[in-house]
């Protein structure tokens, strides 16, 4: 179990670092992307442990990338400016 937390936050502060690095525009500051990134791969290494069992760690570290991936996800701003139109008067 310990082996499992330590491999996921290392997998998620991994995920972080590549997205603050490619998408450094996009994310707001970097100590937020890195502790959203571990945070989101701790949270899915637990909600996997207990959905799935202690059965494989391959299995664990797929469901943390995924939450971490998505977590990271929510923090990324549109990448241009917003056009809005106002309306004909």
């Amino acid at each position: 179990m310990l082996l499992e937390a330590i491999g996921s936050a290392l997998l998620g502060l991994v995920l972080a670092a590549a997205a603050a690095h490619r998408l450094a525009h996009r994310l707001p500051a970097r100590s937020l992307v890195m502790a959203t990134g571990v945070a989101g791969a701790l949270f899915g290494a637990f909600v996997t442990h207990s959905a799935l069992g202690a059965g494989s760690i391959l299995v664990n570290l797929i469901g943390a990338a995924v939450v971490s991936a998505a977590s990271l996800s929510l923090l990324l701003r549109p990448a241009g400016r917003l056009r809005r139109r106002s309306a004909p008067a």
